[in-house]
């Protein structure tokens, strides 16, 4: 399936499973049109702040803790751009095809998964719960389409600034935000 309507038929399951469940939730973006008619979507904490709380399934939990875990610190564009870089490899035939899958890829072995959290030999608990609510409106906001999505020109690996893997001298990098670089694996296609 070819990357864009794959990620097309991801973004409708998430929709799907994030469907309001009463009249009052009919819009949990509050989403509106401006006089041009594009959305009221914008990279910042208030407009975050705006929108309504909404828990969706495991694919959303995944990139939930995920967000939190590892970028639960970084800009509002720094964690939308995290979300893209799971997001591109689900949608990559070089990764796996769910986003729990991804996150967790090599879990179990130290220092050898994707996501450091997932190994670090640390028990990960959630004790910031605004910063939870934060990351799940972002990854909400993404899953559901009421983000913009091409923040990172396709990448599908990032590292801090603090570290210079060896593997980023091979990468070609797409953009930064706030501590992070974010990088396209080579010969892999644009989303």
């Amino acid at each position: 399936m070819e990357m864009d309507s794959w990620l097309s038929a991801l973004i409708s399951s998430e929709r799907e499973a994030l469907k309001p469940t009463s009249v009052a939730r009919s819009n949990p973006f509050n989403l509106s049109a401006n006089s041009s008619g594009e959305s009221s979507f914008e990279y910042s904490r208030d407009w975050l702040a705006s929108q309504q709380f909404v828990e969706g399934n495991e694919g959303w939990e995944c990139l939930t803790q995920a967000l939190y875990f590892e970028a639960r610190g970084e800009s509002v564009k720094g964690q939308f751009a995290v979300a893209e870089v799971i997001l591109n490899r689900v949608a990559s035939p070089l990764y796996p095809n769910s986003i729990c899958e991804v996150v967790n890829q090599g879990t179990g072995k130290k220092f050898q998964c994707q996501f450091t959290y997932t190994c670090d030999g640390r028990a990960e608990k959630i004790n910031e719960p605004k910063a939870h609510e934060r990351v799940g409106k972002v990854a909400a906001a993404i899953l559901t389409g009421a983000a913009p999505f091409g923040l990172t020109k396709g990448a599908t690996h990032y590292h801090t600034k603090a570290v210079n893997p060896r593997w980023a001298r091979k990468f070609p990098r797409t953009a930064t935000y706030g501590a992070h670089h974010f990088y396209r694996q080579p010969g892999a296609s644009r989303s």
